[in-house]
């Protein structure tokens, strides 16, 4: 259940409006708003609620209740119709299908500036690049920290681009605050409720990939963890899930955009590098996620992917990148789409 509070309700009416909550079983998530109180009610029986929202509804200081049968109550559709995340003046969940492209690693500054520059060139929106990189074996690369974090800065602002980065660890949000425009929190780290919560607390953009593993059920309450932090800029990101299929890393779930659109007010973009592995195939994925409604995609693009540091197999030449925006500008039109920022 969701109570929403009537503009300028006092300290003392929002009090009043919990402890009723709280009397009839449920547990309250509040979030103080500048403007307006909105109240998260969970965990009272199913018969106990109509009564509850008809008790409620009744106050003078109460605008709306509204019902929600979900286990995620802020990030559903029920919740509200539309969240449009601003970063830098671009819009995501807008008519503007947002293209973020940069290579999977930050190796060293002169590869990321040429990367920038190009997929700006090329028409990218958002720069991405890993400055901190999750690795199933301890002995892999792990990034450059700190050092590829100042890289990435540097190269958004030398072509104008804002900047997502993944972030890891709870005690790195704030560093990773200081240099990147989006958070990123990345398959593994889904379910990492004290990551979720610690960018929660931050003012910045969250992008929330899905795990390899997870229901769409799943990954919208990790999103609601943003949520209940206080950040409402969450954008939603489908990357493929683990399957009996051997040929590509992951299987692109498609499926995701319309099934979220119906689940969830939140902007969804897709990631066709890791959702199939092989670059060959990234174009044809790109150009599906613009048709079925996605509201942008995050592309793996490298100068030369055969000597990449990581995912070189998964990664556009710069050249590919280049052709795979000219294709996308008639289909974007066909969509009711754009490509201009």
């Amino acid at each position: 259940m969701i109570v929403v509070m009537q503009l300028g309700a006092t300290p003392e009416q929002i009090r009043d409006v919990e402890e009723r909550i709280q009397q009839f079983g449920f547990e309250i998530h509040p979030i103080y708003g500048v403007e307006r109180t909105v109240i998260a009610a969970v965990g009272a029986p199913e018969l106990d609620r109509n009564e509850a929202k008809a008790q409620l509804e009744a106050l003078p200081y109460v605008e709306q209740v509204t019902l929600v049968l979900k286990p995620y109550k802020f990030v559903s559709r029920k919740f509200r119709e539309q969240t449009i995340v601003e970063v830098n003046g671009l819009h995501i969940g807008s008519d503007l299908f947002v293209v973020m492209a940069g290579p999977c690693t930050v190796e060293n500054e002169a590869q990321l500036l040429k990367t920038a520059q190009s997929v700006h060139q090329s028409g990218a929106h958002i720069l991405r690049g890993g400055a901190y990189k999750p690795s199933t074996s301890p002995y892999s690369f792990h990034g450059l920290g700190v050092e590829g974090l100042a890289i990435l800065k540097r190269a958004g602002e030398l072509t104008g681009m804002p900047v997502i980065t993944e972030v890891m660890d709870p005690r790195n949000v704030e560093t990773v605050c200081e240099y990147a425009d989006i958070l990123q929190i990345g398959t593994r780290n889904m379910q990492n409720y004290d990551l979720l919560r610690e960018v929660g607390q931050a003012r910045k953009p969250v992008m929330l990939k899905r795990g390899m593993w997870a229901t769409y059920e799943e990954w919208l309450q990790a999103a609601e963890y943003i949520w209940l932090g206080g950040n409402e800029q969450i954008i939603l990101c489908e990357r493929g899930i683990r399957t009996y299929e051997t040929y590509t890393r992951n299987t692109l779930d498609l499926n995701a955009v319309p099934a979220i659109k119906e689940l969830s007010h939140l902007p969804i973009v897709i990631d066709p590098s890791h959702g199939t592995g092989r670059a060959s195939m990234v174009p044809a994925l790109t150009r599906a996620a613009l048709a079925v409604g996605a509201d942008g995609v995050i592309i793996e693009a490298h100068p030369d992917p055969a000597h990449a540091v990581k995912d070189g197999a998964q990664s556009l030449t710069l050249e590919a990148f280049r052709e795979l925006m000219l294709s996308l500008r008639p289909l974007a039109e066909v969509m009711g789409r754009t490509l201009q920022a």
